[in-house]
């Protein structure tokens, strides 16, 4: 029954925690960015193309530099991921994503390390989580990262 009651109080935590994060500046930052991408008819249809190549190259990338149309659409996914990056409303949506996951990352961080510091966090970088090593995801067994 004890357990209970402190998974309970845990619960009501997490939900004030949340509606915290959810009324942050961060947060309606995001939102805003995220509108305003949505309702870029110019971005849009860059990620449609985006998507659509996209396809296009993960089926040549099947057989790779064997297929004939490799090296094209291989050329025409880089030139459309640069202009979706040169974007402005895409750059601003992702600037305010990356921002908000920094910010998810930290207060997951706190908690784990609250628990253990030899908790790995993932820290959405994939090189140090596969690592366990360095952001978040430093296991405290490597010595590399400079946190321990």
């Amino acid at each position: 029954m004890i357990a209970s009651l402190d998974l309970a109080e845990i619960l009501e935590e997490t939900d004030r925690l949340t509606q915290l994060i959810l009324r942050s500046e961060e947060v309606k930052h995001y939102r805003i960015c995220k509108q305003r991408l949505q309702q870029d008819e110019e971005a849009q249809k860059l990620i449609k193309r985006f998507v659509q190549k996209k396809e296009q190259y993960e089926e040549v990338e099947r057989f790779g530099r064997f297929h004939p149309d490799y090296d094209r659409i291989k050329k025409e996914m880089r030139q459309l991921k640069r202009e979706l990056d040169l974007n402005e409303s895409v750059a601003n949506f992702k600037k305010a994503e990356r921002k908000l996951e920094a910010i998810l990352i930290e207060i997951s961080e706190k908690i784990a390390y609250a628990v253990s510091d030899t908790i790995k966090v993932p820290t959405g970088n994939p090189f140090f989580d596969q690592l366990g090593c360095g952001g978040g995801g430093c296991s405290g067994g490597c010595g590399s990262c400079g946190n321990h």
